[in-house]
């Protein structure tokens, strides 16, 4: 029994991020005692829709910049978060941030702790950042920052900067890097091959697809090695969705992203990427 108080603003949230129905979400909260990633793992287990992209969903406001050096060896992603669009999308909010951004480049920057005491003509990020909160009224913050290094970084913004990716490769390739940037944007791969997928994602997914199976009534007083054999198939469907060079490329889908690489350069591949949403 849950301790926790489920208000119609938390079921209302869930179904923001999820799809689900409004009464599946209340149990799911109920049941999970009010935390929503694991109420969005038992909407899964019990077969409820989810929605694949509900980061997006819940979109706060901001700037996200993506941008690589003159040399294209490093990318770097930032977003800095405010309250409404009004701020996010006023030209001078975007400039403030691409001067975030460029300042990130010029000092090779590898994180926001440090991004935030880099300096702009005598005062930090931080404090400039401060006086801008001050100027507009609203909390604005530097929320997310990556960084890809490569023998060749593609950059790509989507959305009036609602949205960047960065794109490692091991050879240039410049037009290659921004169809697969707009690849990642779209499709919101987890890894760049199923060997890349992390240990807990892969045991998360297992698990939830063993739930579903085991919640088939047509399953019942199945072996589990049944069980195991078909959860292994699904979790290969599952690879092949959601890891970037398995993934049908968007531009033809008669090809996979791999296919399209190779007829590019047999030899070209991608090393890394990172993708940086509001939210």
């Amino acid at each position: 029994m849950s301790t926790v108080a489920i208000t119609a603003a938390d079921i209302n949230k869930l179904r923001q991020m999820t799809g689900a129905g409004m009464m599946d979400c209340r149990k799911a909260l109920t049941e999970t005692n009010g935390d929503f990633e694991a109420a969005i793992d038992w909407l899964r287990k019990k077969g409820a829709k989810v929605a694949a992209l509900r980061g997006d969903r819940e979109a706060k406001e901001g700037v996200v910049i993506a941008q690589t050096t003159a040399d294209n060896k490093t990318g770097i992603a930032v977003c800095v978060s405010c309250e409404t669009d009004f701020v996010s999308k006023n030209a001078d909010f975007v400039a403030f941030v691409q001067s975030i951004a460029d300042a990130a480049i010029a000092n090779n920057v590898k994180s926001a702790e440090e991004l935030n005491n880099v300096t702009v003509n005598g005062t930090k990020i931080a404090e400039l950042i401060n006086d801008k909160l001050a100027s507009i009224g609203e909390k604005i913050g530097i929320t997310k920052f990556e960084r890809v290094d490569a023998e060749f970084v593609s950059s790509y913004i989507h959305g009036a900067n609602r949205m960047g990716v960065l794109v490692g490769m091991n050879q240039a390739a410049a037009e290659a890097g921004k169809d697969v940037a707009m690849q990642i944007a779209a499709m919101n791969p987890v890894a760049v091959d199923s060997s890349s997928v992390s240990a807990a994602t892969v045991e998360r997914e297992r698990a939830i697809i063993v739930d579903q199976i085991k919640a088939d009534p047509k399953m019942e007083g199945k072996p589990e090695e049944m069980i195991t054999k078909i959860a292994e198939g699904k979790l290969n469907a599952f690879f092949k969705e959601s890891t970037l060079l398995n993934q049908a490329f968007v531009k033809d889908s008669s090809k996979s992203v791999a296919d399209f690489l190779k007829s590019v350069n047999a030899d070209l591949k991608v090393t890394e990427f990172k993708r940086v949403a509001l939210g």
